[in-house]
């Protein structure tokens, strides 16, 4: 049974006549009928009763009509479906970002992109850049807003550089510092510190190893949003992306010298495959930053 049989004895069916059907479907009488002899002969079973006065639906053909009818409208939105995908108008984008991105640089983005694809679903995972490139790598994600260099070298990965970002000691606004230290003053400061597998603590700890010292940590283990209360609050400094601090006017920047401090963002997905939608995304994000829409 084939799909093709199943739309001509359909369009026979609804029209009562073989030459009206093989015109309604674009096909020459001959060919027509013989599909539907050869779908009859597959099932061992007429399926419609020739009359000099017309044709009439068997038994068999009348139960096997709402069947067929149905498959027909279930290919027709399959393949709906899949155009409105090729055209961007649905579908879905599984993106990763670290917890910092999603707070400063995702936001204005993502408005962009759904004012653009409104029925394209954002799903937005959020964790440190280890545990996305794990999941970009497994297939699990579109693309992943990472910090780089990655961890460890992976080939099946394709990046592109998208900004340096400055990191700064994030301060409470009345604090007493001057609006720059060296990282060697850290010494001498209560740190608030990043949960284990946040790049930021990886490079606040780096960074004070550089200097010689281990940092006092007042509060340990803390997510963005949770490290920049605490700051708020007056528990400690915390080093960040100074995008995180554009929306915080309780906090301030206070910039860091000898050295100064930044990291790399990199858009990536696998090289083996990049979804239309996913596509679109990349297109916007990097549309976004020429324009400088983003902080």
């Amino acid at each position: 049974m084939q799909f093709q049989q199943l739309s001509y004895f359909v369009a026979v069916a609804r029209t009562r006549n073989f030459t009206r059907a093989a015109a309604e479907v674009g096909v020459a009488q001959p060919s027509l009928s013989k599909q539907v002899r050869v779908l009859e002969n597959s099932l061992g079973t007429p399926l419609f009763v020739r009359q000099p006065g017309g044709i009439e639906l068997t038994s068999a053909g009348e139960a096997l009509l709402p069947h067929a009818e149905r498959i027909l409208i279930d290919v027709e939105s399959a393949q709906r479906a899949v155009h409105e995908v090729a055209g961007l108008r649905r579908g879905r984008v599984r993106l990763g970002a670290t917890p910092s991105i999603c707070d400063g640089l995702l936001p204005e983005v993502l408005t962009r992109f759904h004012e653009s694809h409104p029925l394209i679903e954002l799903e937005v995972h959020e964790s440190g850049s280890r545990v996305l490139t794990h999941e970009l790598a497994q297939g699990r994600l579109d693309v992943a807003l990472l910090i780089t260099p990655l961890s460890e070298e992976r080939p099946d990965l394709e990046t592109v550089l998208l900004r340096r970002d400055r990191l700064v000691l994030a301060a409470p606004v009345d604090d007493a510092l001057p609006d720059a230290v060296d990282v060697g003053a850290l010494r001498d400061l209560p740190l608030v510190m990043f949960r284990t597998g946040y790049d930021l603590r990886e490079t606040t700890l780096a960074a004070c190893a550089a200097a010689g010292f281990t940092p006092q940590v007042s509060v340990e283990g803390g997510e963005m949003l949770s490290v920049l209360r605490f700051v708020e609050a007056g528990l400690g400094y915390a080093v960040v992306p100074e995008m995180v601090l554009a929306n915080r006017p309780a906090l301030r920047p206070v910039s860091l010298r000898n050295p100064s401090l930044d990291r790399h963002i990199a858009l990536a997905h696998r090289r083996d495959t990049l979804q239309l939608a996913a596509l679109a995304f990349h297109d916007e994000l990097l549309l976004s930053l020429q324009e400088g829409v983003l902080p």
